[in-house]
């Protein structure tokens, strides 16, 4: 059966109902209407006179032969967006859209502040940035590149170490002064806490090879790191703060760090990609730009604390 131009972009399109899971979120991605995506599809089965998705008002799924077909598809439309790439990459100027998911609190401290500087280095890739604390689907969703604070679980992507962010332990000058300062790990125990939710609540902390560790607990928890410090900053309890953030508050006088002799656990930050993404010029130089940069901004920070 020879394949038509028509038939090639009805695979595309079905490529992307299977990843996006329904018509509806397959037609939103490649900027369709719902009525020719589905058109596609029907069309697709009609020529290959195969069922490839069984579908009710609810749910969708592949038949033995969609799961076959889908498979070469996919490839299709890889190898599509690897030749893009491949011209991209040859310009003399990288140009394009890169579509970034990070979290809230390390977008707008750290993230926003290097894309602002990159952007003018390359004035013609254009971002686009989704601030969000929830761990998107990237593929689902688009997106070229994500920044995560733990390390890779989905098989289906790659990821690149980007740094290592200190923590440290705080609370604020009127905490300390009605509840006093507590001066060994020990002592924690009977402070409060305002619990970070997407992280650990136990704290471990290390000093000359002893290890020691202390459950989080109070009457205050969020799923915002930004909301966390600033409860912290408030009064509410004690807090475990990435040191890019809390610094410029203990400058400021409004954050303490408490048992600065003993380590805390260190957050690893990453970047998650597709693998189709990985060949993208735009999206090596960004990221090897944010390795450089969150190098400039450690030098920067321990030149700080040792003021």
């Amino acid at each position: 059966m020879k394949v038509s131009f028509e038939q090639l972009k009805s695979m595309v399109v079905f490529a992307q109902i299977v990843e996006q899971g329904s018509l509806t979120a397959a037609a939103k991605q490649l900027g369709l209407t719902r009525a020719v995506a589905s058109y596609h599809l029907k069309k697709l089965e009609t020529q290959l006179e195969v069922t490839l998705l069984n579908r009710s008002t609810r749910t969708m799924a592949l038949t033995e032969a969609g799961i076959a077909y889908y498979e070469r598809c996919r490839v299709i439309t890889e190898q599509a967006n690897a030749a893009n790439q491949q011209i991209e990459n040859i310009k003399s100027e990288p140009q394009g859209l890169l579509k970034i998911s990070c979290p809230v609190n390390v977008g707008m401290q750290l993230i926003v502040p290097a894309i602002n500087t990159f952007k003018r280095q390359y004035p013609k890739i254009d971002i686009d940035l989704q601030l969000s604390d929830d761990v998107v689907d990237i593929i689902k969703n688009g997106f070229d590149f994500a920044i995560r604070g733990v390390a890779l679980s989905d098989s289906n992507l790659q990821a690149t170490k980007l740094t290592t962010m200190s923590t440290c332990i705080c609370g604020s000058p009127d905490y300390f002064e009605y509840f006093g300062k507590p001066n060994t790990p020990q002592a924690l125990v009977a402070h409060k806490w305002v619990v970070y939710q997407l992280g650990s609540k136990t704290l471990t902390l290390q000093k000359e090879g002893k290890k020691h560790e202390i459950t989080m607990q109070g009457g205050l928890s969020t799923n915002n790191a930004a909301a966390r410090t600033a409860f912290v900053e408030a009064g509410h309890g004690l807090g475990r703060i990435p040191l890019y953030d809390a610094w410029p508050k203990v400058q400021a006088g409004l954050l303490e760090i408490i048992l600065d002799d003993y380590k805390s656990k260190d957050i690893e930050l990453y970047g998650v990609f597709p693998p189709g993404a990985a060949g993208s010029k735009k999206l090596r130089l960004f990221i090897d730009y944010l390795k450089a940069y969150f190098v400039k901004q450690h030098t920067a920070l321990g030149m700080l604390k040792s003021v």
